[in-house]
């Protein structure tokens, strides 16, 4: 390890980067009034008026449609059931290809699994990190339904480009916005922009409900659909008059009231926790950005949302490799935090691109005969070279944009970027 620890230069203080943690007494308030009514979850899994949840589910979507200017927004217990539940919509099936991305949480590229769909990965471009056009194009065939866009660490994807691709080709958009809740691509939310969204209110996201998500959509037909496959579709479909019956094997996706409740009061805090997050990052953009092995993301028609920030280090430029600048980063930060011994929460690289898992490395999901994998369909290593370089010599990410953060902690994590920086020959 470098000797590159802080040795007094640095000011030393404790609990330098509290936990993100945006529950107070309003959400508490508004439990303890479902806990009180003693209606914790409203819904019935047949047709009927409680088919669509109770009051909070209920008042809950309509707060994400005005916020989120969209026509449907349909509440999940996830964004990994909300995906899936997108691509049932769609009707997506066997034999169809959807194209996926490699860089993300698993969900976002197995989802086309649960409807015996095969996923093609799509490399990624720089910067934004959204699909590669080139490498886009080149995984389209005739089998080819759907594309899954990812705006992975809250960065909106070129979504022009993509959806002209898929208007050629007649695909629906499928847009992964669980790292990217208030995003916005030429000043439209991300997730209104293709023919799905899906939000995550996971624990550690922008705004929670502990566990849950949300679906969007302007078109009636969607709507219709993802609300069936979120609430027991075989036993409604007859009753409610369905004739279509492809994809409407249900599932029990639904929200509870108390996590609607939560959810009511959590969007309240969005647009403020965006504004703090972009400040913060600006200020790392400008710090950091002077140094020439230091590749910051440059935005043009895209408001970032900041789930994580992420740069790109040129090892050629600065002669030494991203992980020993990152390690070096890290002694200096945990002389001066005290985060229960949990480390300091900056990655090298993100998670293992998602080819390279076993399940696709040996083509197996749910038995050995499953037919959604082709044998035409390469997860071999170097299908995403992007990815790869991405993952394994030049990205790292870091969340020291989030609340509640002060300016203060912000500049003492630049000063300990800047140290680094400024003594890179002591890592040669």
């Amino acid at each position: 390890m470098p000797k590159l620890a802080i040795n007094g230069g640095t000011k030393i203080r404790t609990k330098l980067f509290p936990r993100y943690n945006n529950i107070n007494e309003n959400e508490i308030d508004e439990v303890v009034k479902v806990m009180k009514k003693g209606i914790l979850s409203k819904y019935l899994g047949a047709w009927h008026e409680d088919f669509y949840g109770g009051e909070k589910v209920q008042e809950f979507e309509k707060a994400w449609s005005e916020y989120f200017n969209i026509k449907h927004s349909i509440s999940v217990n996830s964004n990994t059931s909300g995906l899936i539940t997108a691509l049932g919509a769609c009707g997506i099936g066997l034999g169809d290809e959807v194209i996926v991305s490699p860089y993300s949480m698993s969900i976002s590229a197995s989802a086309p699994l649960f409807w015996n769909a095969t996923p093609v990965f799509c490399d990624l471009e720089a910067n934004t990190y959204s699909f590669c056009i080139k490498s886009l194009k080149k995984a389209i065939t005739k089998n080819t339904k759907a594309i899954v866009v990812v705006h992975i660490f809250g960065c909106p994807s070129n979504m022009k480009e993509i959806q002209e691709v898929a208007k050629e080709h007649n695909l629906y958009v499928i847009e992964d916005c669980a790292q990217a809740p208030g995003a916005k691509y030429d000043e439209k939310n991300v997730g209104t922009l293709g023919d799905i969204g899906v939000f995550s209110l996971n624990y550690h996201k922008h705004i929670h409900t502990g566990e849950g998500g949300v679906c969007v959509t302007n078109s009636d037909d969607l709507a219709n659909k993802m609300q069936l496959i979120r609430n027991h579709a075989e036993s409604v479909v007859e009753n409610k008059g369905e004739t279509q019956l492809s994809n409407m094997l249900g599932f029990n996706f639904r929200l509870t009231e108390i996590q609607a409740a939560i959810g009511i009061e959590q969007l309240k805090k969005l647009q403020s926790e965006l504004e703090i997050r972009q400040k913060y990052a600006k200020m790392y953009d400008e710090a950091l950005g002077k140094y020439p092995f230091i590749k910051t993301t440059k935005l043009k028609n895209r408001t970032h949302s900041y789930y994580v920030q992420a740069f790109e280090f040129l090892e050629d430029i600065a002669k030494v490799s991203r992980d020993k600048f990152i390690m070096a980063v890290k002694a200096e930060l945990e002389a001066v935090q005290d985060r229960e011994n949990e480390g300091v929460p900056i990655g090298q690289g993100y998670v293992k691109p998602i080819y390279l898992l076993p399940m696709f490395q040996n083509k197996i999901a749910y038995n050995k005969q499953n037919f959604a994998f082709k044998d035409e369909i390469s997860y071999e290593k170097g299908i995403c070279p992007n990815v790869e370089k991405f993952h394994y010599k030049t990205l790292w990410t870091h969340d020291f944009t989030r609340s509640p953060l002060s300016k203060e902690d912000v500049n003492d994590v630049i000063n300990a970027y800047v140290k680094v920086c400024e003594n890179l020959d002591e890592l040669k």
